[in-house]
């Protein structure tokens, strides 16, 4: 049974020019993935992220770590939604009760329940992401695994789909996705099934502080 584990990158630049790189702590972060991954002894490991530097960078360090050397594939259908248009469509003022991630929680809700469709949807944005998910097993077989270097509101998508959550379920999932975490799919003959989500224990004991959310 193919297992497909999808990992979340590392923790990005959020208080630089350009937040689409790592932190000194998100390249950490993708190293230690790497040594879990390891550890996992997964066969043959298919390997695939989306198309953002901070993806294609977590990739890269966490395969060097795992001493995977297989070919990175690239899709952008793995590639995170734009959190600040997001912000500036859907979330109320902001206000000095509410947080950045209230109002990013209430403007995920928002773009979920749009009825919209087309290009910059959510319709859009998750059908991208159940395609490239629908599409894996075809190259993985009976004796392979995949890891997919992606994002959380990609992992919040493909999970919530899974166990048929509302809107504001897929935005809970969104929330608490851990950077470096690692969500394990099993492909079967009835379809794909959720086997765990946001694992991150390889971030635990003397590792704690290199916990983080955003």
């Amino acid at each position: 049974m193919p297992l497909i584990c999808l990992v979340r990158h590392g923790q990005a630049s959020a208080t630089a020019s350009d937040y689409d790189v790592l932190s000194g702590l998100g390249r950490t972060q993708a190293s230690v993935v790497g040594q879990e991954l390891a550890r996992r002894e997964l066969r043959d490991p298919y390997l695939v992220a989306g198309t953002l530097t901070r993806q294609r960078d977590t990739a890269r360090i966490a395969a060097e770590a795992a001493g995977f050397w297989g070919p990175l594939c690239r899709d952008a259908r793995w590639n995170e939604y734009d959190h600040v248009a997001l912000l500036d469509r859907y979330a109320p003022p902001p206000d000095q009760e509410r947080s950045v991630q209230d109002l990013l929680d209430h403007a995920l809700t928002g773009w979920m329940k749009d009825p919209e469709s087309g290009e910059g949807t959510w319709t859009a944005f998750a059908e991208g992401a159940h395609s490239a998910l629908a599409e894996l097993p075809a190259e993985l077989g009976h004796g392979r695994d995949a890891v997919v270097f992606t994002s959380a509101g990609l992992v919040a998508a493909v999970c919530g789909a899974l166990l048929s959550l509302p809107p504001e379920g897929m935005a809970a999932l969104n929330r608490v996705a851990v950077n470096g975490s690692i969500t394990t799919l099993a492909v079967g003959g009835s379809g794909t099934t959720l086997l765990t989500f946001n694992e991150h224990a390889h971030f635990a004991g003397d590792r704690r502080r290199m916990l983080s959310y955003r």
